[in-house]
């Protein structure tokens, strides 16, 4: 505890800078030169560091302990470098008495610089190395993190717990559940003809897939935690023409991956159904974009634990209710590994351009993780 305002001295300093380095998802360019102010910042943990490039998306980032190779319980912290903001279009870090104002300072950026304040702290004490501690950074978290899963699932083996530092919410409320998320393209395809000398000749497309929405629609089951939505319709190619094709495209929401299998799947048996009532066909992409984050007795246990040092840092510790929104917890909770999620500073306003954190908050942050990483592996530290 005696190195921790030193660091929590830094950690403001820090984020400015890192909230100043524009980070898009789609701009690779500019999310790998976070990912490197990132491990510039990380290095005095004295970590080991993997580097998986990335294809499509930025690269993603692994710092290990010497511990986390010692088959002791394995506690894998997990956040993301990528922001949603296009360069230009949310710029600079501002302070507005205790609210500290940027893109990224709640998603995510402020919830690093809790992980890079609290494990600094445990090095600058000679304790970091002797507790298996594990951090991935990824760089396509915000477009479901479709590439970096794999390198996600390969760190997680193992791992007893993971800690996930999205944005803190009111209360300082601690995430157990959170819905699994889907997207389904749908595309029609019919047959065009002249509206006026051949109508009859035509198979609509958008008539057969307005039937499709109706039906689809209906999958909706609130009682279930399961909704269903088409969110863009297009098709056709003017008003006088029999529409050879239309599409849209549908957002699933589910609390059980069992739920999310079977609404994937009758969305498919409805699609085929009725494109062959009319002669049209149906073509169907997409699937589960991300498990649920089920609560289980397991995520309840390390929320209680958890919580335990999140009040004796002076923060509340309440459960959260279940989020609509999926994040890589989510991920790294469908390979059986408990996760909680919701560490980062308390903040509001995350993907708009009123995203703001309470500065007070990195503080109380960082020393309830120092508290756990040191509760959790007493034997160790």
């Amino acid at each position: 505890m005696a190195f921790l305002p030193t660091r929590v001295a830094q950690a403001e300093p820090l984020l400015r800078r890192w909230v100043e380095q524009s980070s898009y998802t789609a701009d690779v360019k500019d999310v790998n030169a976070m990912g490197r102010l990132l491990l510039d910042a990380f290095a005095e943990t004295g970590m080991r560091v993997q580097v998986e490039p990335g294809r499509e998306y930025g690269d993603h980032l692994g710092l290990f302990t010497p511990a986390w190779d010692s088959g002791a319980s394995r506690v894998l912290l997990v956040g993301h470098h990528d922001t949603v903001f296009p360069r230009g279009s949310f710029v600079g870090y501002r302070r507005d008495g205790e609210l500290a104002r940027g893109p990224g300072v709640l998603d995510m950026k402020g919830g690093l610089v809790t992980v890079r304040t609290a494990l600094c702290a445990l090095a600058d004490a000679g304790v970091l190395a002797e507790l298996p501690v594990g951090l991935i950074c990824v760089a396509d978290e915000e477009v479901g993190s479709p590439e970096s899963a794999a390198f996600t699932a390969t760190n997680a083996k193992g791992a007893t717990a993971a800690l996930v530092f999205e944005a803190g919410r009111a209360e300082d409320a601690i995430i157990t559940r959170r819905k699994g998320t889907g997207s389904v393209q749908l595309r029609v395809r019919g047959k065009a003809a002249h509206a006026g000398n051949q109508h009859a000749d035509g198979v609509n497309a958008i008539w057969a897939l307005s039937r499709i929405v109706d039906r689809v629609q209906a999958l909706t089951d609130y009682q279930r935690g399961v909704t269903v939505n088409v969110g863009t319709i297009a098709g056709g190619t003017s008003k006088n023409t029999v529409p050879a094709e239309a599409r849209i495209e549908i957002d699933l929401r589910f609390e059980t991956a069992a739920d999310g299998d079977r609404v994937v799947a009758e969305i498919e048996t409805l699609a085929q159904q009725v494109a062959a009532e009319f002669g049209a066909h149906a073509e169907l992409g997409g699937g589960i974009r991300r498990p649920p984050l089920e609560r289980t007795d397991a995520s309840v246990a390390l929320f209680q634990r958890y919580a335990v040092c999140a009040r004796a840092a002076g923060l509340g510790a309440p459960e959260a209710g279940l989020l609509g929104g999926g994040s890589d917890a989510n991920n790294v909770a469908a390979l059986g590994v408990p996760a909680i999620d919701g560490l980062g500073p308390r903040g509001r306003g995350f993907h708009t351009h009123d995203e703001f954190i309470e500065v007070p908050s990195l503080a109380l942050r960082s020393e309830a993780l120092l508290r756990f990483l040191l509760d959790l592996a007493p034997s160790t530290a």
